[in-house]
């Protein structure tokens, strides 16, 4: 259950969600799918290393959460944002957010609008992408592959 959703207020989820991210450096917010709509999740914080905030669609709630940290991970390790087109493993590629704003409330939130985002695509078990049509429509891309992406297969 969300901490709005078990009476906390909005202010005081926004002031918890303001000290992990100073506590660890980045958090873990994840929207729980309802009907037709797939659950997702983003980071908030990342951004004030000067990296884009990650965003995943179509997983749940735990395996995004241990996705993203991961990938947040990685990148702050690493010192180095992640490119659109790019692939992270077999399975993973980087695509840029259009409207990263309209995703990220709660970065939006501590941090005003004009935050990038980045979203986490991921490939199925049998290795399709969301842009294949045999996929299933599981997981919604939030912007356009980049020109620099691998070639369809």
């Amino acid at each position: 259950m969300c901490a709005m959703c078990a009476s906390e207020s909005y202010e005081q989820v926004v002031a918890d969600l303001a000290e992990t991210v100073r506590e660890h450096g980045w958090a873990v917010r994840v929207v729980y799918g309802t009907g037709r709509r797939p659950p997702w999740a983003y980071t908030v914080g990342l951004g004030s290393s000067g990296l884009p905030e990650l965003v995943v669609t179509g997983l749940p709630a735990e395996r995004a959460v241990d996705l993203l940290n991961d990938v947040a991970e990685h990148v702050l390790d690493a010192g180095v944002a992640p490119r659109p087109g790019e692939r992270a493993a077999a399975a993973l590629e980087y695509v840029e957010v259009a409207e990263p704003d309209a995703h990220l409330v709660h970065a939006v939130a501590l941090y005003g609008e004009g935050r990038r985002a980045v979203q986490v695509v991921w490939a199925d078990e049998a290795g399709r992408w969301p842009w294949d049509p045999a996929a299933g429509g599981v997981q919604p891309v939030l912007g356009p592959r980049s020109p620099d992406a691998p070639p369809l297969t």
